[in-house]
């Protein structure tokens, strides 16, 4: 579903992390398009850099050196503030660890996501299309414990994608998934692509996972391999 728009650039990025007298490189001169509508799988071992593309991509962690720019906008061009802003008006997350506040419902734990993006108002009609697609509306008054994995996830990707973001981050959604409900996250993510146009960029060591995506980039070594 992509048509040429692209809504994340990266030029020669870069990232050194300092632990004490020795320099990190995370990232070594990495570039990347991703064009709207696309779903794509970013794969590699661990210490290949997959991480800290996303937590870049998504504004949590500023690059050493490099371009990085979200729908135009130059992240390192942006205040904190304006970061901020930014992710929670174009990007949505989804991490291993499904991070649903304990004491809330499922619905509650959605409702915050709109509550902190200071969107109270009436909900996008996508997201109740979004609800029939995850299949969890009949398990929105649940709190999390009460819930399968499975489940959490798919409230987690509600939870991702109420406030419309342009952009889906997912970093390895499956990770604490078993097979059977890996493949049903993973055909939602996909559903999700397919019927409602969202961009996915999804970090992945799983080359099953990451055949989900239109398009698969390798990385190693904090630079991309292939793709």
């Amino acid at each position: 579903m992509n048509n040429g728009e692209i809504v994340i650039r990266v030029r020669n990025l870069r990232k050194v992390y300092h632990v004490g007298d020795v320099d990190v490189h995370a990232l070594r001169g990495v570039d990347l398009d991703v064009e709207r509508g696309e779903f794509v799988s970013i794969v590699g071992p661990s210490g290949s850099g997959k991480s800290t593309l996303f937590h870049i991509l998504g504004g949590l962690t500023p690059p050493t050196d490099g371009e990085v720019y979200i729908h135009g906008h130059d992240l390192r061009a942006l205040s904190e503030a304006g970061r901020t802003e930014l992710r929670r008006r174009e990007v949505g997350f989804v991490f291993q660890k499904y991070n649903l506040l304990p004491t809330l419902s499922a619905a509650d734990n959605i409702a915050i996501a709109r509550h902190i993006a200071q969107r109270n108002g009436p909900e996008d009609p996508r997201f109740q299309q979004v609800l029939e697609l995850l299949g969890i509306r009949h398990r929105l008054h649940h709190k999390p414990r009460a819930l399968s994995g499975g489940e959490q996830q798919r409230v987690a990707i509600a939870r991702a994608i109420v406030n419309n973001p342009s952009i889906l981050l997912a970093d390895e959604p499956t990770g604490n998934l078993d097979t059977e409900n890996s493949n049903i996250v993973l055909g939602l993510l996909r559903d999700l692509n397919e019927r409602l146009g969202q961009t996915i960029l999804m970090i992945t060591h799983n080359p099953e996972a990451a055949a989900y995506g239109h398009r698969i980039v390798r990385m190693r070594d904090g630079r991309i391999q292939d793709e």
